[in-house]
């Protein structure tokens, strides 16, 4: 497996069970969890979540839950997905549900190997005007032909309860030279077009050279609208996106120089959109995105030159908000921005995760100072590897991993 790819199996017990030990630069022979996720960002205070965590649905065991989200339709329901393409629905106030609705069953159509663990069902998102029209758009490794990552459209039945396999659309088929690296986000933004989070294909050191190829998709995330058709595409490009213009680039890029985006989104409320880019060496990252931003992968990693060839800082790169060294951990966790009710205190706070050391983090950014002003930590009881996040119809957050636990945060007591 490579250091700091997506890591879903293999998981090493006795780094789970041994702790972390922390660079010199760390100041420190021996992490403390507080601040060892901030070494790297020394000024930023430090503070404990003030939140908790509690295991939701525990009769609910659904394996490799890859998404939780919502329909945004009303009807409270939380939609889970397996990474083998099982798309399950259970009441989002039912805790004690212990069967839960079979939305969608794409098993079949759905690459998924144990030792090849970036592949299979790996990105949902709901129109939104689902409750009118039962548009839900799907991000699959097919299984087809080796490596073919596909974006598609289904449409679910009149009462939405089900989607049939014979409704599937394809809008994208993007032929990925490895494995690993594949992203898998899609969701869709305030403006009403659908975003794409692709990684840059594969393997190490970005070898394929597709990130800071604006010829390639891999290493980027699109932006399509798929309310429209144009030519002989199943999708419109959108025409604000920033390199529609440009000869020998793809129109559908939004933003590109990303290694392997784990989880996107938008804060609903400044309508900014946060990625987590898992890093390969040294680094993991937290970026706020921007149209036509550059992030420099592979050139930087993180606030750094990436190998012997790697850039200085440069105005032609966007430098993450956040960074952790893998002395801390190894494969960051996208999250997402805090907006519900239940924890007042948590508005406006960014939560990830660490998938290899199990640790659990936020952080709060002021949107003046362009900066992180307030660092956040929690320990999860075992060192739970977080596979993914979500929200249910209220804002309020869930997380899972790979075992099939889905988790709650909660306020703290």
């Amino acid at each position: 497996m490579l250091l700091g790819s997506r890591r879903f199996v293999g998981l090493s017990l006795a780094v789970l069970a041994s702790g972390i030990v922390a660079s010199p630069a760390c100041g420190q022979s021996e992490v403390d969890h507080r601040s060892a996720a901030a070494c790297a960002n020394p000024d930023v205070p430090t503070q404990d979540l003030p939140a908790d965590v509690v295991t939701a649905f525990p009769n609910l065991r659904i394996p490799r839950p890859i998404i939780i989200t919502d329909a945004g339709d009303g009807t409270n329901r939380l939609f889970i997905a397996t990474q083998q393409g099982t798309v399950y629905f259970v009441p989002a106030d039912d805790q004690e549900v212990e069967e839960p609705e079979v939305f969608l069953d794409l098993t079949k159509s759905v690459t998924y190997k144990d030792r090849e663990n970036e592949e299979g069902f790996l990105g949902m998102a709901f129109h939104p005007d689902f409750k009118e029209n039962g548009h839900v758009f799907i991000y699959y490794t097919s299984s087809e032909t080796p490596h073919l990552s596909v974006v598609s459209r289904f449409t679910a039945n009149e009462d939405k309860t089900h989607v049939d396999l014979d409704t599937e659309v394809r809008l994208l088929e993007v032929p990925q030279p490895a494995w690993n690296h594949n992203g898998g986000t899609v969701l869709f933004g305030p403006d009403g077009y659908l975003y794409i989070a692709l990684g840059d294909g594969g393997a190490a050191n970005d070898v394929f050279k597709n990130a800071q190829n604006l010829g390639t998709l891999p290493g980027s995330i699109l932006r399509i609208d798929v309310d429209h058709t144009e030519g002989d595409l199943n999708y419109a490009i959108p025409k604000d996106n920033p390199f529609v213009d440009q000869e020998g680039a793809r129109p559908e890029i939004y933003a590109y120089g990303l290694r392997n985006v784990w989880r996107m989104s938008f804060d609903s409320k400044t309508k900014k959109l946060w990625a987590a880019d898992v890093g390969q060496d040294l680094w993991e990252e937290i970026d706020i995105i921007v149209k036509g931003g550059n992030y420099g992968w592979s050139q930087r990693e993180a606030m750094h030159p990436f190998g012997r060839n790697g850039s200085e800082p440069s105005k032609e790169f966007i430098e993450p908000i956040w960074e952790y060294h893998h002395d801390i951990g190894k494969s960051i966790t996208g999250g997402l921005v805090y907006r519900g009710q239940a924890i007042p205190e948590l508005q406006g706070v960014y939560l990830f995760a660490d998938y290899v050391t199990g640790k659990f983090w936020g952080v709060k950014y002021d949107e003046q100072k362009q900066q992180v002003v307030q660092h956040y930590t929690y320990q999860l009881d075992g060192n739970v590897p977080v596979i993914t996040f979500g929200t249910d119809e209220s804002g309020e957050v869930y997380f899972s991993d790979p075992s099939g636990h889905i988790f709650h945060l909660v306020p703290k007591k």
